[in-house]
């Protein structure tokens, strides 16, 4: 079993930063990739990006690139770095992880295990 709990949410004007962090325990976290998603009140679960299992590559939403970033910090945390926030950019944000993730994998049912999300406001 691995355990996701993410954290760093909060509530921010646009133009801000944040950086929000995904820590596991249980299991080697070592051999997992991470996705990052994100839900807005009343619209549909959407992929952020994602980052291997090696941390060797990271793969981003198209409407996303060149704001948000994907890291992994140490063994069992991975952040996601978000610049230049926009109001649109409000939602809850959740990470998830698959085992041996090797590429860019939007499918929610493709992972394994969940956290149970943080909450991100951005004001205008």
């Amino acid at each position: 079993q691995v355990q996701l709990v993410e954290s760093g949410g909060g509530l921010v004007q646009a133009g801000s930063s944040l950086r929000l962090s995904c820590v596991a325990s249980g299991r080697s976290f070592s051999s997992y990739g991470i996705s990052w998603f994100r839900q807005a009140p009343g619209k549909e679960r959407e992929f952020v990006g994602s980052i291997t299992w090696s941390g060797a590559s990271s793969y981003y939403a198209d409407s996303l690139k060149g704001r948000f970033t994907i890291s992994r910090d140490n063994a069992n945390t991975v952040a996601l770095q978000m610049n230049n926030l926009k109001p649109e950019d409000t939602a809850v944000y959740t990470c998830a992880a698959r085992r041996w993730l090797s590429s860019m994998s939007s499918d929610v049912r493709a992972y394994d295990y969940w956290g149970q999300g943080t909450q991100v406001t951005v004001s205008s």
